[in-house]
């Protein structure tokens, strides 16, 4: 019933809501755990949750961590 009814082109839908941004920051997770995390290394820009996951990233290959980074769609190479 509810699809056959006519909208007025000047009707809100829930496809032509606007909203303004998210004042709440996006939530960053670890690229190895998945936990949250708040740490970031500066050298690989690859996001860690704890001492241990940062001890394992400094003997990570360049393309290793460059696999993580495409995972989550960061574009800068890593040297």
């Amino acid at each position: 019933m509810e699809r056959s009814q006519k909208l007025s082109a000047e009707q809100p839908t829930y496809f032509t809501l606007n909203a303004p941004p998210s004042l709440v920051p996006a939530k960053k997770y670890s690229d190895i755990s998945g936990l949250p995390a708040p740490y970031a290394d500066p050298h690989t820009k690859l996001r860690f949750a704890s001492a241990d996951e940062y001890a394992s990233m400094q003997h990570m290959p360049s393309d290793i961590v460059n696999g993580y980074l495409m995972v989550r769609g960061y574009t800068s190479a890593v040297g």
